[in-house]
């Protein structure tokens, strides 16, 4: 699947939570397929968006200090690539693990705590392959309440 966030507000300022919360959305399709095949069924699909989350979460604490590696900003050392010590690749990777697996921990229990609905959005899927937005919505308001902010979408 591709997953596509459209901008509504202004996307110069990122709180981290906006960041975990596109994290957690982009590990969706790795955690639903876990969820309806089993781990060891998981396909390719999803090596787009794990390239995505990389990035994300390394951008978290490398470049915008929202991790617990510190208020930290790496230069990205141009190409040579950053100079850091050995310790400090180490805390920055287990930092970018621990964000990238809160996010599918998420999404997972977000899944599973919606399983009739992720089960009727997968059966439209097979139908028609592509659907909108506003279907998606019209979808998930059969199951949940849709928040104000997100139904004007």
């Amino acid at each position: 699947g591709l997953t596509w966030f459209t901008p509504n507000e202004d996307q110069s300022l990122i709180s981290a939570n906006t960041m975990k919360a596109r994290i957690a959305g982009a590990l969706g399709g790795r955690a639903a397929e876990q969820i309806v095949f089993g781990s060891s069924q998981v396909t390719t699909g999803a090596g787009g968006d794990l390239q995505q989350v990389e990035r994300m979460a390394r951008g978290m604490v490398t470049q915008f200090g929202m991790s617990d590696v510190g208020s930290i900003a790496i230069d990205d050392g141009g190409f040579m690539g950053p100079s850091y010590s050995q310790e400090l690749a180490g805390k920055i990777d287990t930092a970018i693990r621990a964000i990238s697996d809160e996010g599918y921990a998420k999404a997972i229990t977000l899944l599973m705590a919606n399983r009739a609905c992720l089960d009727r959005i997968a059966d439209e899927l097979v139908e028609v392959e592509t659907i909108s937005g506003q279907r998606l919505r019209e979808i998930v308001a059969e199951y949940t309440e849709i928040p104000e902010k997100l139904a004007a979408v």
